[in-house]
């Protein structure tokens, strides 16, 4: 399974923009808050599912609850692909035989390397460790890009409304 990120790109581009001309910021004053939001959203999208929560006997959230979360990780990948100019546009997914708790670690050790070393490679391993999720979430890449592009929809929606 493959996802091409092009029309993603263009469109976190347009909405990246927006953000920093209504802000008055750049993709250097907001890297770091850009990557912990990264980190954020995906302790988010992970608390949804509850996988490692094996004190409790609460179900995962709903599927698009956990879409929802994964799209907002996402963006933020996508803004920091915009900003070390990755050129990678499509990924292909690679089936893990990892559970989801140890996959989502190894998204976590990606980010971090990001965090602490600002080079392309870095950011497309995240990239990549994040899009392998999709797999052991249930989704799949027509999933992910109707999940941005609702998700979109919502952030352009909060800019409005001074959110």
């Amino acid at each position: 399974m493959n996802i091409q990120l092009k029309p993603l790109v263009n469109e976190q581009a347009k909405l990246d923009a927006h953000i920093q001309s209504q802000h008055q910021v750049t993709y250097q004053t907001t890297r770091e808050k850009r990557i912990l939001a990264l980190l954020v959203e995906v302790g988010e999208m992970i608390n949804e599912t509850k996988t490692f929560k094996f004190w409790s006997k609460k179900p995962s959230a709903e599927k698009p609850i956990i879409l929802d979360e994964y799209a907002d990780g996402l963006h933020f990948l996508l803004s920091l692909g915009i900003e070390i100019q990755s050129q990678k546009m499509i990924y292909e997914i690679q089936p893990l035989t990892l559970s989801l708790t140890q996959a989502t670690i190894i998204v976590f050790q990606h980010i971090s390397e990001l965090s602490k070393h600002w080079h392309i490679k870095h950011l497309e391993n995240a990239f990549q460790a994040y899009l392998n999720l999709m797999p052991l979430l249930g989704f799949n890449s027509e999933d992910v890009i109707e999940a941005y592009f609702k998700k979109l929809g919502v952030n352009y929606t909060r800019q409005q409304n001074a959110y």
